[in-house]
């Protein structure tokens, strides 16, 4: 098959498109560690702590609907790869209004993320050096990952290539010591049994209302899987490469959190302090009660790659999918533009706002910035449910078109499309029933109609601009955008 390339924005020169510089071993390695990040490492801790041992109930069923979402996802970036993944497979499925929604709501969740990950990994390293300020190694960071990302693909592709090597591996050795100390064979320890299982309150220790904040934190620790398809569109053989990547990172993935969980709530008490404590969290905890000399360190340096391979990854994830946006007309062309194959724009304004969150963290750390988490609270669940509507719509016209597409199949279609819409949708109806939750669900949702509003307006105006160029003859250039770019015709008709 031919490669595909993301569309030039109207303003680039000929011949300016991205690179296909990534190796089907980065894809691989993107797809397993762009999900592997503070929210299982640090994150989980606090779910463990409303769940108890019932977490590994909540991470199965969340892991199980995060599954159906990627094998959707899948089979839509399969068959059309595109820088901007599922923001373009709205647009073509229910027009410019739904891609501009997807698009720049995941764009101002990844930039947001890369600020709060800067923060996260300047704590561990001043806690290492006492004295040294947070916000000079945020400053570090960012300057390390912004020229990372500024640089050619390949070099994205490396980074996160070892980042996500090292994390994998460190995740593997955790289950391996931590089964050996479940079967009491590694020496110096005894098998914990069933005590910490069904001890301190049992197996659901705040009933089914923990379970339910277990349930939603596990939702949220599962973002970041999407990235993968966003970076197919850059890789020498985008189709076959998104639909490996994603078939053999969906079943490693549930393995690591669901093992994970387990380990851990079999090894430890869920009501120890440690484990919820952001300094140290679940997985250092575990190891430091296994008594291994170091291993506690070791994790916590895990933790701190985690961290760093999140930012490089958001980074350019968001750069990517701006990059798209402003290739189909949905952004200032000026961020489109693009030199050496990266678009170097995008990369310097998504850098640029995760370090103003850094700032606002600072400057404004009662109001400001805990407004700015609500709003992104909810996101990656409406990311998804475009996700699953545009499947629906897609597959559907894909049958009919060009079945030769469907290289990857939605399991079971349409049956399990809409028992993952339901999930979503309940999903949906818990945050509105937990306080904690509610004001985040409330946030995004604004947030949302918002961006649909400016979508809507962006659309009329599309349409009413075709509808000239067709009665003044003069629509026939904007034929010329590439294949990630709607097609002119095709948006018209919505």
């Amino acid at each position: 098959m031919s490669r595909t390339s993301a569309p030039a924005p109207a303003g680039t020169q000929a011949g300016s498109s991205l690179a296909h510089g990534l190796k089907q071993r980065h894809l691989s390695m993107i797809a397993l560690g762009g999900v592997i990040g503070a929210g299982l490492f640090v994150g989980s801790g606090a779910g463990i702590a409303a769940a108890g041992p019932s977490i590994v109930i909540a991470y199965a069923a969340s892991g199980l609907l995060v599954m159906l979402v990627m094998r959707m996802l899948g089979e839509m970036s399969a068959a059309n790869p595109a820088s901007g993944s599922f923001s373009v497979h709205a647009e073509r499925a229910l027009g410019p209004w739904a891609g501009f929604t997807a698009g720049w709501s995941f764009w101002v969740l990844l930039s947001v993320a890369v600020g709060l990950e800067g923060i996260g990994a300047a704590k561990i390293v001043s806690g290492w050096l006492p004295g040294t300020p947070e916000w000079a190694w945020v400053a570090l960071f960012m300057l390390v990952f912004c020229g990372t990302n500024l640089a050619a693909v390949r070099n994205f592709g490396e980074f996160e290539f070892w980042f996500a090597a090292l994390k994998v591996g460190a995740i593997t050795l955790f289950l391996v010591l931590g089964g050996l100390a479940i079967l009491g064979v590694l020496p110096g320890t005894e098998a914990p049994g069933t005590a910490n299982l069904t001890g301190d309150g049992g197996f659901l220790p705040h009933g089914a209302e923990g379970l339910v904040i277990g349930l939603l934190a596990s939702v949220f620790a599962y973002g970041g899987l999407e990235t993968v398809t966003i970076a197919a569109a850059e890789s020498e053989h985008p189709v076959q490469g998104v639909a490996r990547a994603v078939r053999t990172a969906m079943w490693r993935i549930a393995l690591f959190y669901i093992g994970s969980m387990a380990v851990i709530v079999t090894l430890v008490p869920w009501d120890d302090p440690d484990v919820a404590n952001p300094d140290k969290g679940p997985y250092v905890t575990a190891l430091n009660h296994l008594d291994i000399p170091g291993a506690g360190l070791v994790m916590q340096i895990v933790v701190l790659v985690a961290l760093l391979s999140a930012m490089n990854a958001n980074i350019y994830g968001a750069s990517r999918m701006a990059y798209s946006l402003v290739a189909r007309g949905q952004g200032p062309k000026a961020i489109g533009r693009v030199s050496g194959g990266v678009p170097r724009i995008a990369v310097l304004v998504s850098s640029v706002f995760g370090f103003l969150c850094v700032l606002l963290s600072y400057w404004r750390p009662d109001d400001v910035f805990p407004w700015l988490l609500n709003m992104i609270g909810a996101v990656i669940l409406v990311v998804w449910l475009f996700i699953a509507v545009s499947q629906l719509v897609l597959r559907r016209r894909t049958e009919r078109d060009a079945p030769e597409k469907l290289v990857v199949r939605m399991w079971l279609f349409p049956v399990l499309t809409w028992v993952a819409i339901a999930g979503m949708l309940a999903i949906f109806v818990l945050m509105l029933r937990q306080p904690d939750t509610r004001d985040q669900l409330m946030a995004t949702g604004l947030m949302t109609l918002v961006l649909a509003a400016s979508g809507a307006v962006v659309q009329r105006r599309r349409r009413a601009e075709h509808e000239i160029g067709a009665t003044s003859g003069s629509g026939a250039a904007a034929g010329t955008a590439e294949r990630d770019a709607v097609p002119a015709a095709e948006a018209a008709k919505k």
